[in-house]
């Protein structure tokens, strides 16, 4: 079975750093490109950050470049989102998804098969 699980997530002031953690079970992640969503209130879910596990290529939205940076770490079958510098508009709930769709990673969550159940990103100002 297929699972997505993940972590880290919490009250930080803004200016903060955190760091997510998407742990994958029931597949392994060199087969999928993984992606870090977020979805605030009332908004729809929007890419942050994505890897292909094809060739290491990433996407970051506007939004987030320079700030939060996405990496494998293949031995703990593991997605983390470094995220620096956090401002009050990044306060979502976070989602880690999984898919086996090729191509540069684009940040569409349509794309995505495999989801998990989310963390909360609160940023105060």
């Amino acid at each position: 079975e297929v699972q997505l699980v993940e972590s880290g997530g919490g009250l930080v002031q803004a200016g903060g750093s955190l760091r997510l953690s998407c742990a994958a079970s029931g597949f392994t992640i060199d087969d999928y490109t993984i992606g870090w969503f977020r979805q605030a209130p009332g908004k729809e879910r929007e890419g942050v950050s994505c890897i292909s596990s094809s060739d290491g290529s990433t996407y970051y939205a506007d939004s987030v470049k320079g700030r939060f940076t996405i990496s494998y770490d293949n031995a703990k079958n593991t997605v983390c989102l470094q995220m620096n510098s956090l401002k009050p508009e990044d306060t979502a709930a976070y989602y880690c998804g999984a898919t086996t769709t090729v191509g540069p990673p684009r940040g569409d969550p349509d794309e995505y098969d495999y989801w998990g159940q989310g963390t909360q990103v609160t940023v105060s100002s």
